[in-house]
């Protein structure tokens, strides 16, 4: 075997391992967006329960002004 076919192969093997490498990281880092999710849904149902009459008049007003004014 040729030195410039053993050097072919060489560059062509770590250019496939480099591929494979960043197509199993492309996915990205889904269990924390999943995470991130659930906690913030968590913590808008605790919220709402210790705040909701406050929150319910918040938004009310917020819609009512937003809608009053044309």
């Amino acid at each position: 075997m040729s030195a410039s076919l053993a050097l072919t192969r060489a560059v062509h093997s770590l250019a496939a391992r480099a591929a494979a490498a960043a197509d199993s990281d492309d996915r990205g880092d889904v269990p924390a967006w999943v995470l991130i999710t659930v906690m913030t849904a968590g913590i808008v149902g605790v919220l709402w329960t210790f705040a909701q009459d406050q929150l319910h008049d918040l938004l009310d007003d917020a819609f009512t002004s937003a809608t009053s004014k044309h």
